[in-house]
Parts: C-alpha cells; sequence; structure tokens
C-alpha cells in the first residue's frame, strides 16, 4: 500500500535506527528544553508575587536564574537542532544510496520507459524532503507535545476551570487538521510530480542543446520548458494557498480559548479567587500552550511533503529488477574460456512484436563471429542478451554451457568488453575514462592500452597528456578519438568475450584504419561478437550470421556465403557496388 501515510512515515523512519545515538541526544536536549521553557513563566510569577509583597531583595537572585534559563535554552535549542540534522542528513544520505542502487540493478527496459531527469528528481528532490521530515517536523512534534503536556499540568494545577475552558477550541483544531489532509497531499504530490517533469524536460534539453541549435528550435523548446516551469509555479502556489489557508485558520482557532480566558479569568481576578499574579503567569503559560498547536502546522506541512516524498521514493524501490543475480548463482569466481551459444532464443521489447525468432547460435572460443543484417532486425539485440542487460523471453543463452541467467551477474560482464559505435565517455581526465576498464591498473597498464588502441599519439598531443578533461561525454574529443578511447578501455579490462556494435562506422578513411588496426589486436584470443554494416571489415571472421526479420537466414564464413548466392551476396554486392 503505497498510499498509506503511516507506511510512508515508516519508511522514512526505519532509515533512523543507524542513528539511535543521534536521535536519543536529540530526545535528551528536547526534554531538558521543554523543561527549561516551562520555568519561564514561572519565574515571571515568581517576580510579580515578589513585588506585590515588596521582598525586592531576592529580584537580584531571580534575574540571575532567568540568565541561567535563557543560556540553558540557547544550548539545547542549538543541541537539538544540529542533532536532529545530524540524523536527517544520515537518513537522507542513506536513502539516496539505496535507490541509487536499486536504479544501478535495473535492465535497460526499466530506462527506456523513463526520463533520465524525472529519476534524478525522485532521487534528489523527493528524497530532500525526508530531511525536513527527521530534522524538522518530528523534533518539533516531540518539542511541541511535550510542551503541551507541560503546560496542561501547570494550567491544571493553577486553575482547573480555566483550563477546561481553554481547551474549548481544540476540536475544532484537530477537524481542521483532518480535513485539510484530504487536500494538501494530494497537491504537494502534484506539485513533486511537475517539478520531476521540469527537471526531466530541463535535462534532456540540456542534454541535446548541439540538436537544438542545429535545427534552430531554440523557441520551440524555450515554450516547453516555459510551459513546464509556469506548471510548477502553479501547482505549488496551490499546494502552497492550501497550507497558508490552513496556518491562519489554526491560529484563528487557537485564538478563541485566549478570548474566553481573557473573559473568564478576568472576572475570576476581579472577583478575588484568582490574584493577579496568577492570571498573568496563567496567560504566558496559556500562550506556550497555543503556540505548540500553531507550530503543529508548520510540522504538519513538511509532513505532507515527506509523505509525498517516501511514496514517489517507495514507487521506484518496489519496482523488481528484471535481470538479476539468482540467489545460488552458478559461479562467481573462476574464469570463463568464452564459447557462447544461443539455443532457440526468442526476444520481445513489447509483447506481440517479436524482434527475435527461435535464434539458434554458436561461438566457439577466440574466434570471431560477425553478424549482419539490414537495419532493426535484432543484431544489436543479439550482443546485449550475453552480458543480460536484457533476458531471453524463450530459449537460453549460455556461456561455456552455463546459462547466462545462472551466474553472478557481476562475474559475468566483468568476462565481457564492449565498444559501442555511441560511446559514452565521463567527465574527467582521458586517463580516467581509460582506467574505467579496470580501475586497478597501473600507469604502465594505461600506457600499453592506449598504444594498443593507436589512441597514445593523439593523447600526448593533448594540452595535459593523460591529465586532460575532455567534458561531458566527451565533448573535446572527435569521434574517433572517443572510440579509440573506448577501444584502449576494453583492452584495460582484457575480457575474454568482446562485443563490437558499428565501431568502425562514421569515421572518416583514415581514422577508420586506426580504429580497425586497433580492433585487430584487441580481438587476438578473444571471443569476438562483430556488428558491422561495412561488410568489408568483417570478411575475416570465423562465422558470418546474416539475419532477416529476426532469424539467422543464413551462416558461414564469406566464402561460402559468396558462393551460396543469397542475402549476404546481395548485400555484399550492393556495398561493393557503391
Amino acid at each position: 500500500m503505497l498510499g498509506n501515510p503511516m507506511n510512508n512515515i515508516f519508511f522514512v523512519t526505519r532509515y533512523l535506527k543507524k542513528y539511535t545515538w543521534w536521535v536519543a541526544a536529540t530526545v535528551g536536549a528536547t526534554f531538558v528544553l521543554v523543561s527549561v521553557q516551562l520555568a519561564g513563566p514561572w519565574l515571571i510569577r515568581r517576580l510579580i508575587q515578589m513585588v506585590s509583597a515588596g521582598a525586592a531583595s531576592g529580584i537580584g537572585t531571580l534575574a540571575a536564574m532567568v540568565l541561567c534559563v535563557y543560556i540553558i535554552k540557547a544550548v539545547f535549542q542549538f543541541l537539538r537542532s544540529y542533532l536532529a540534522h545530524v540524523a536527517g542528513w544520515g537518513a537522507v544520505a542513506d536513502v539516496r544510496r539505496d535507490v541509487y542502487d536499486h536504479l544501478q540493478g535495473q535492465s535497460l527496459r526499466f530506462y527506456e520507459r523513463r526520463q533520465t531527469g524525472e529519476l534524478m528528481s525522485r532521487l534528489v528532490n523527493d528524497t530532500d524532503k525526508f530531511e525536513h521530515l527527521i530534522s524538522h517536523a518530528v523534533p518539533d512534534t516531540v518539542v511541541n507535545v511535550l510542551t503541551l503536556a507541560g503546560v496542561s499540568a501547570v494550567l491544571f494545577s493553577m486553575s482547573p476551570s480555566l483550563m477546561l475552558l481553554s481547551l474549548i477550541p481544540i476540536p475544532l483544531v484537530i477537524v481542521a487538521v483532518r480535513a485539510f489532509g484530504v487536500y494538501v497531499r494530494p497537491a504537494f504530490r502534484e506539485r513533486q510530480e511537475d517539478l520531476a517533469m521540469l527537471n526531466a524536460n530541463l535535462q534532456d534539453n540540456i542534454s541535446g542543446i548541439r540538436e537544438i541549435q542545429a535545427f534552430n528550435q531554440e523557441h520551440n523548446e524555450s515554450r516547453n520548458i516555459w510551459s513546464r516551469i509556469e506548471k510548477f509555479r502553479r501547482s505549488n502556489l496551490k499546494a502552497l494557498k492550501l497550507m497558508a489557508t490552513f496556518s491562519p485558520l489554526i491560529e484563528f482557532t487557537s485564538s478563541l480559548g485566549t478570548v474566553i480566558v481573557i473573559y473568564v479569568g478576568g472576572r475570576f481576578a476581579g472577583g478575588g479567587s484568582l490574584s493577579i499574579a496568577d492570571l498573568v503567569a496563567f496567560f504566558l503559560y496559556l500562550e506556550m500552550f497555543y503556540q505548540p498547536i500553531r507550530a503543529l502546522t508548520q510540522a504538519w506541512e513538511h509532513t505532507q511533503e515527506a509523505v509525498v516524498g517516501a511514496e514517489r521514493v517507495r514507487e521506484i524501490l518496489s519496482v523488481r529488477p528484471e535481470v538479476r543475480t539468482p540467489q545460488s548463482p552458478r559461479a562467481a569466481s573462476g574464469t570463463i574460456d568464452g564459447r557462447v551459444s544461443f539455443e532457440n532464443v526468442w526476444f520481445h521489447y513489447e509483447e506481440g512484436t517479436n524482434v527475435l525468432e527461435d535464434i539458434s547460435l554458436c561461438m566457439e572460443p577466440k574466434t570471431m563471429t560477425a553478424l549482419v543484417g539490414p537495419t532493426g532486425v535484432g543484431k544489436s539485440t543479439i550482443a546485449s542478451l550475453i552480458p543480460r542487460f536484457y533476458d531471453a523471453t524463450g530459449g537460453c543463452v549460455r556461456v561455456d554451457g552455463v546459462d547466462v541467467r545462472d551466474y553472478d551477474l557481476a562475474f559475468l560482464r566483468r568476462h565481457i568488453s564492449i565498444v559501442l559505435q555511441d560511446v559514452f565517455l565521463f567527465n574527467g581526465s582521458l586517463k580516467d575514462n581509460i582506467l574505467f576498464g579496470n580501475p586497478n591498473a597501473t600507469d604502465e597498464d594505461v600506457l600499453r592500452a592506449a598504444r594498443i588502441a593507436n589512441a597514445h599519439e593523439f593523447i600526448c598531443e593533448c594540452p595535459d597528456g593523460y591529465d586532460t578533461l575532455i567534458g561531458e561525454r566527451g565533448i573535446k574529443l572527435s569521434g574517433g578519438q572517443k572510440q579509440r578511447i573506448s577501444i584502449a578501455r576494453a583492452v584495460l579490462k582484457d575480457a575474454p568475450i568482446l562485443i563490437l556494435d558499428e565501431a568502425t562506422s562514421a569515421v572518416d578513411t583514415a581514422t577508420e584504419k586506426l580504429i580497425q588496426e586497433a580492433l585487430d589486436r584487441l580481438i587476438r584470443g578473444r571471443t569476438t561478437v562483430v556488428i558491422a554494416h561495412r561488410l568489408s571489415t568483417i570478411r575475416k571472421a570465423d562465422q558470418i550470421a546474416v539475419l532477416e526479420n529476426g532469424r539467422v537466414k543464413e551462416a558461414g564464413d564469406h566464402d561460402s556465403l559468396m558462393k551460396k548466392g543469397g542475402l549476404y551476396y546481395e548485400l555484399s554486392t550492393v556495398q561493393s557496388s557503391m
């Protein structure tokens, strides 16, 4: 039950177990703080009694006591606030870590259905609201409840009848809180969803700024972002309007008690049944009595925000990863020889639309298998099933005779290197990006990998050599340079299975020659799966599988397929004539 408010609150507070000491210290500081706050009106009452009795000699001592109260109050206000923040931000850090780890464990299918910015909003903005609950709403509620209880006891001891009269507005406050709960939480949820969509659109547009400028779409995209900003503004103001209405209503309702006490207490004091000192002290305590009720409205706002944030975070955490390590994995150590086989494999992204149909294919260790065919026939999908970016919907994929679904996932992927057409590089140095293939590699290993990838020469020409920063997604590098860094990364990983997905496309002839030389060195001694449109690059493959409509149409080496005169022959003839 994701929408149950109490379940969402329990979800947040369970992260406090790790910070039990900090929470306990916060509660201790809270008790002291409430105690000294209760002493304030009592000291004022004592002052009035002393002045009325003409006992001025003790006023200095009383002033010193008041000073001590204020000092203790300031110290414990700091302790309560700081200790609560330690617990709050600690819990937020922990839940963010859990959400991020959970996101990393999701399959690619999960990300195909969601925008990056929306996920970031759940990870950052929604979890941020947890701190408001832990560091503000919960401590403030504890302080206010304790203050309410303490003040109630003092007021009752001073005048039971006045105390009972001052409780008259409380049922109205409870009704108002329950009524607003029905409207406030949905409003805050709508606000969080609009903020998530704004973040998602901003992330898309900033990442795609080159395309926006290239196609002269600045005006249209500005209009789209403005509409998202305006939508968030409206939903934010709607939520704030509800809270702005709620707070004065609680303020007014609680003030009715003061009006009642002024009338009845004044008559009591005039009739002599209540002393002036007691009446003044009663009013001071009464303000302390209603102040927690008013303060609870702010805590209520923080609670509603946290409940909505927790609901959205729990929604993500409730998504079970489609691809995961089995409870008893077949292998978590040792090595892989690299024999890959597809046995009657079927696959679909959407139910009812098969991308692969009854694929059977065997790739022997240390051989090259090329996957060719028209665009959209499932070549990249076949490659994606080996490291389990997706799982086959029918049949099975085996590595060294073991179903890939039986392997420890990290172990399986540790033995597979991938060089893609669309290379992703991180915002760091050239060296950092090469080391991504093996963070424990030495500088000598990095240099050797760069030389094998034909990247060392251009790296040395960069301003800071291997320490040159390349910008987000490697924006400062050419396509060919990115590709060679990706190859160096694969060299450093040194995995027995290698997947090359269009690794030489979209580059000039000279760069292609450098990349092809690097790839020739990389594939030695590895089981290699090559996806290529340029058939000239895979003529030396041990096996060429030609795909059509999601099936293997024909398979064999270059010479046998050319003699057969089938689809491969047609594709090769068309390319050679271009």
